[in-house]
């Protein structure tokens, strides 16, 4: 007699080996994750970056970190199916110099099927982090650490971190959430006279309003091993760059620090925190209106800035944490693209020449011993002169973009402080549920809107970008269309 499919279920030990080889290539499927992070912190003194003159730092007020979380999805039958390791750092930029040597010393070590072209490095750009770029600066010959001697310190740091982070990989999940906080507010002050400035004055009849928008949404993604009862990493998405102390001359990460301290005394001393910062180019941690109200807020709860800006932030990462504690993936998409971009050049006009190089007769006209603290703004001036001279050979830039998809969620990089606007446009296009936008994923250069181009001041002047308004374009478009792609006949995770 013949016996159906569903006959055979009657027998249990039928059913349970039924039930069994059902589940088996889901339990033999494996999502990796390593998390790692150390101290980058320089030895002193130090010059510092951020400011158009030289600060020597000979005090550390609160370390520097880089923190990686390295990701590989397995297929069932244990072939690597893609990767990824991410790595924030407290520094302003990340010269294209620093990530060449750091996958080159990962190359050179073959770690267990890394491949370092899967590794991208982000700055949270505070204005209290070391030189990495020699000549920028004026400074002292000896007794204090120069660029090049901090940048072979960094690489072989993250490097050693990046492997460590790859691996202590163990099977794990991922979860997603959003809450929001205002921590950053549009620091460019437009004027009736249709003219703008970053920090303008607003206390004056020829205050028109502020220019653009901002984005207040706390993006995070909470990663835990699977034997764990609490997240072992997370990567916060903030826009706003880490600049709430950056004309100090001490080393200091800003309020990353504040941050990760308060969300380990939240989730435990081990646990490990990327600092991402969104589009932000024309964002601020300072008040541009109502700063003797907001100074009183301060007073009144007895918060320093930078605790208030973390106790904002930790808040958000909370109302986040509610909705991703009971929706945990163990088996979510990974998949990562590297991109090679290249994007239409801003030309420097004839007469953005002749300002530039009036800005360069100025200062060496000038007294002798105002020359040097001014080297810096001669390097701004000097490098739109050598850009005129190339533009016609050199129209495009190249550039290196990420895009990830992890579960529901979409991840993209950029190298530049990129005006929110175009980082609201990349999410509005996005498929993804969620969309987490890094700006300084290399050496930066702010990328301007058309209308701020418009109005002119610094962030918008052509000394200030590389890419203008139609490369911004490019990159929003290649952006998505590289977020989309990922999607393409594919459904959600949920």
């Amino acid at each position: 007699m013949k016996r159906d499919f569903f006959s055979c279920l009657v027998n249990p030990f039928v059913a349970v080996s039924f039930c069994l080889l059902l589940m088996l290539p889901r339990l033999q499927a494996e999502f990796l994750i390593g998390a790692a992070q150390t101290d980058i912190t320089p030895k002193l003194p130090v010059a510092l970056s951020g400011q158009f003159h030289t600060r020597i730092a000979e005090a550390v007020e609160s370390p520097l970190i880089a923190a990686a979380v390295a990701l590989e999805k397995r297929d069932a039958d244990g072939n690597s199916l893609d990767q990824a390791v991410m790595v924030s750092c407290d520094l302003v930029i990340i010269p294209d110099e620093v990530l060449e040597k750091v996958r080159g010393i990962l190359r050179k070590r073959g770690l267990d099927g890394l491949q370092p072209r899967k590794v991208f490095l982000s700055a949270t750009h505070t204005h209290t982090a070391p030189v990495m770029i020699e000549g920028n600066y004026e400074i002292p010959e000896e007794g204090v650490t120069t660029p090049s001697e901090f940048v072979e310190f960094l690489v072989i740091k993250v490097a050693d971190l990046i492997e460590k982070a790859w691996g202590e990989r163990k099977p794990g999940k991922v979860a997603w959430g959003l809450g929001h906080a205002v921590v950053a507010q549009n620091r460019r002050v437009t004027y009736l006279d249709g003219t703008a400035k970053m920090y303008g004055r607003t206390r004056t009849s020829r205050f028109k309003g502020i220019e653009g928008i901002e984005d207040h949404g706390v993006e995070v993604l909470f990663f835990q091993a699977n034997e764990a009862d609490r997240p072992g990493a997370m990567a916060v998405n903030v826009a706003c760059p880490a600049q709430a102390v950056g004309n100090r001359s001490a080393v200091n990460a800003d309020y990353w620090h504040e941050v990760r301290r308060s969300l380990t005394e939240k989730f435990g001393d081990s646990l490990v925190v990327l600092g991402w910062i969104g589009a932000a180019g024309d964002q601020s941690l300072h008040h541009m209106l109502r700063k003797a109200a907001e100074q009183r807020m301060l007073e009144a709860r007895g918060l320093t800035r930078l605790e208030e800006i973390s106790r904002r932030i930790v808040a958000a990462v909370d109302d986040a944490w509610v909705a991703a504690k009971d929706d945990f993936h163990d088996a979510p998409t990974l998949t990562h693209r590297v991109l090679e971009l290249e994007l239409p050049k801003r030309m420097v006009s004839p007469e953005e020449l002749a300002e530039a190089e009036a800005a360069i007769r100025k200062i060496h006209n000038g007294p002798e011993e105002e020359r040097h603290p001014h080297k810096a703004l001669l390097a701004w001036n000097q490098q739109t002169v050598d850009r005129f001279e190339r533009q016609d050979a050199e129209t495009a830039l190249p550039i290196e973009m990420h895009a990830l998809r992890i579960g529901d969620v979409a991840i993209c990089t950029n190298p530049f402080e990129l005006f929110t606007e175009y980082g609201l446009r990349m999410k509005a296009r996005s498929e993804a549920l969620q969309t987490f936008v890094i700006q300084l994923a290399g050496p930066g250069s702010y990328l301007a809107t058309e209308e701020a181009e418009a109005r002119g001041g610094y962030s918008a002047i052509v000394n200030s970008c590389l890419v203008g308004p139609q490369g911004g374009g490019v990159l929003v478009d290649e952006t998505v269309k590289a977020i989309n792609a990922m999607w393409k006949d594919t459904n959600r995770e949920r």
